[in-house]
Parts: structure tokens; C-alpha cells; sequence
């Protein structure tokens, strides 16, 4: 008899094994494989346009984030209002609706909040108080509409978005209080100057960091970020939220309140946005500016923060930061790139970035293709033909 083998099975194999099978592997895969591409394609388009700036151009890009802790701080800072719109848009995704509307209550709660702090003298936390609960009633509006009249959310969201703005300008126009002074009615007061109470609290972080970006807001929209993922996933309302995402009809058969549940969403992405706001303004680095021609851009740009991440509130942690890296790292591209080359090349890397629900798709076939490859065929068992019973001859 000879005796059979056990095929041998290596520790790496086993190690990549439980890799590729790991909840999220897939996810995180594909997000670093259109990051990288993106980057790659950024690259290309900086040839194109300066060979011999190129690779400095790219090592300011991808170091200068880091090259120092004033240039650390600023990216903490921009990835907070960052996180927010991400965690905005990534919140309505999972609950199946399209909240192209951050911007303008990202717009509400910024100006709100500065509002508060500079008219009302509110402190900091009650100014954030005030931003959210403006972005969540201007969040409202396209889930009213969309829960009782099934108006699609996109098309009330952009119209909220040019209101929002317009709104803000108006109150803006006939509030002196908030003018920097009388001759310059486009920029809001310094809350350094209104109301220091109105300000981010730093404790210290300014001074380890070197920097006047550095606060405590990062920490806030972490700490919420935590929140939101805990509410989605470790209760019977976001349950329910999801439900309705992925099956609104399903979910209303199971007896949930879909279109409660619609407004309650919407309400949500549209504090999230709100609480965006006021902690990019509420830092003190930066002053309102009014205009009548183009929205702010971070709702936008929270946009593939969340696709990055595959709408994951802890993911959202990490594309924000990265995101906010690219933007800090472009602004080190200049003078020699101008600033709207390297707008463009930030777009494609970013968008690009934004590329990897699709990256997910071609990871996943290439894992079952492996698998298929790796399984045996086992041969089939042969077919034994039934057994009958055999009757006797009587003599």
C-alpha cells in the first residue's frame, strides 16, 4: 500500500490565504490600486507639460505633507472639514439617497456658526451646536420633498446649494456687525477679533505644532466620525437606515418607516455638513467670504472622500487626511506649476481616486479567478447501479 501525501501548504501562502479572505481586504485594495493609478497619471500629465520640474513637482506633492510639523497641522486642519462633507455624502450613500447638497449646508453652517460666535457671542461649542442644527434643517428640505412628494434629492440639493449661498450673502449685506469694516462688505470680521471665545480651542497644539492650523477640530470630527460608524452598524435605527437603502420597498414590508427614516437621513448628512463648516471657520484662520459666482467647495470635494472609502465612516478617516495631504502638497507645486495646473492635477489624482468602486469589481474577479484556479476538481463518484432484491425459484 503506499501511503498518501498531504500536500505541503506554506506559511506565506497561508499568511496571503487569510489576507484575501479578511472583511474589507477587497475595499482597501482597490482604494490603494486607483490612488496609486492616479498618482501615476498625474505624473504623466506633469511630463507633459514640465519634463524637467516634473519630479520635483511630484516629491513636493507626496512630501511636503510631512516635510515639516506647520505643514502637518495644515493637513490636519484641512481634513477636518474634510471628514465632515465625506462623512455627509457617505452617511446618505448608505442609506441610498445622493446628498449633492453638502455644499450649501456645508455654506449654512459656516456662516451660521460664524453668525453665532460673532453676533450672539457664542462660545465655540454652542456655535457648532448652532452650524449643526442649520445644516440639518437645510438638510431636511430635499428629504421633505423626496419622503412625501418623491422629488429626487439631487435636483432640490443642487437648487438648496445656490439658495444656501444667495441666503448667507442677503443676511451677510444687511448684518454690519459681521463686515470687516464698513468699505469691505465681502469678508466677515475676524472671530479673533469679534469674539476669542468663539475660537477652537488649540491646548497647546499651536505651539507643538508650530502653527495657528492647529486645533482641536480634527479630534471632533474623529470622535464623530467613531459615532456615525457606531450608529450604522451597533443599532436598530441605523439598521433601519441601511434597510432602506438597500431595499426601499423590502424595508417598508418589514414595517419600517421608510419615509421617516428618509427625512431623519437627510437631517443627519446635512448636520454632519453643517458641523464641516463651522469648524473650518471657527479656527480663526480664514474669514468668510461672500460670493455670488461659484459655491465653496468642500461638499464637492467630500464627494470622493466618501468613494474612497466605500461610504465607511472609519475609511472616511483615512481618505480625508489623504485627501487633504494632495491639497496641501499642491500648494507646495508652485511657483513652478501654476495654480491651476495644479488644480488640474490634483482633480485627476483625487477623482481618479474616486475611481475605486470600480477597482473593487475588477480586485473581486481576481481573487474568485484564483480561487477557481486553486480549488481542485474532485472527480465525480461512480454511479453504482441499485441493488434488488433476487426472488427465489420454487421447486
Amino acid at each position: 500500500m503506499t501511503k498518501k501525501t498531504k500536500p505541503v501548504v506554506y506559511a506565506d501562502r497561508r499568511f496571503l490565504d487569510r489576507l484575501t479572505a479578511a472583511p474589507g481586504f477587497t475595499s482597501v485594495s482597490a482604494s490603494v490600486i486607483s490612488i496609486i493609478v492616479g498618482l501615476i497619471l498625474g505624473f504623466i500629465l506633469l511630463l507633459f507639460i514640465d519634463a524637467g520640474s516634473s519630479f520635483l513637482g511630484m516629491s513636493d506633492l507626496l512630501t511636503y505633507g510631512i516635510s515639516s510639523a506647520k505643514s502637518f497641522a495644515k493637513v490636519l486642519y484641512k481634513a477636518a472639514p474634510l471628514m465632515m462633507t465625506g462623512l455627509s455624502i457617505g452617511f446618505a450613500f448608505r442609506t441610498g439617497l445622493f446628498n449633492i447638497g453638502a455644499t450649501g449646508q456645508y455654506t449654512i453652517g459656516a456662516f451660521f456658526g460664524l453668525f453665532a460666535a460673532i453676533m450672539w457671542k457664542f462660545p465655540w461649542w454652542a456655535a457648532i451646536l448652532i452650524a449643526m442644527l442649520a445644516g440639518a434643517v437645510w438638510g431636511a428640505i430635499p428629504g421633505f420633498f423626496n419622503a412625501y412628494f418623491h422629488v429626487n434629492e439631487v435636483i432640490t440639493s443642487i437648487m438648496c446649494n445656490w439658495t444656501a449661498l444667495f441666503l448667507c450673502n442677503l443676511i451677510f449685506m444687511n448684518t454690519p456687525g459681521m463686515w470687516l469694516n464698513p468699505s469691505d462688505r465681502s469678508r466677515t470680521i475676524s472671530v479673533v477679533t469679534a469674539n476669542p471665545s468663539g475660537l477652537l480651542p488649540r491646548f497647546g497644539l499651536d505651539k507643538l505644532l508650530d502653527s495657528s492650523y492647529a486645533n482641536i477640530g480634527i479630534f471632533i470630527t474623529i470622535l464623530i466620525a467613531v459615532i456615525v460608524y457606531f450608529i450604522l452598524e451597533k443599532t436598530t435605527f441605523g439598521y433601519e437606515l441601511k434597510a432602506g437603502g438597500y431595499n426601499r420597498h423590502a424595508s417598508v414590508y418589514a414595517g419600517i418607516k421608510s419615509k421617516r427614516n428618509i427625512l431623519f437621513a437627510m437631517m443627519i448628512a446635512g448636520g454632519l455638513s453643517g458641523i464641516g463648516g463651522a469648524i473650518s471657520y471657527l479656527a480663526g484662520t480664514v474669514d468668510y467670504t461672500i460670493s455670488s459666482t461659484s459655491l465653496l467647495p468642500m461638499g464637492f470635494n467630500g464627494i470622493p472622500v466618501a468613494l474612497l472609502a466605500f461610504s465607511h465612516p472609519l475609511g472616511i478617516i483615512a481618505s480625508s487626511v489623504f485627501i487633504g495631504y494632495l491639497q496641501v502638497g499642491g500648494e507646495a507645486m508652485q511657483p513652478e506649476f501654476s495654480a491651476e495646473m495644479v488644480n488640474v492635477i490634483l482633480s485627476i489624482i483625487i477623482y481618479f481616486s474616486a475611481f475605486s468602486l470600480i477597482m473593487r469589481g475588477v480586485v473581486r474577479k481576481f481573487i474568485k479567478r484564483k480561487e477557481k484556479k486553486e480549488t481542485p476538481e474532485t472527480p465525480d463518484a461512480p454511479v453504482e447501479p441499485p441493488v434488488t432484491e433476487s426472488k427465489g425459484v420454487e421447486n
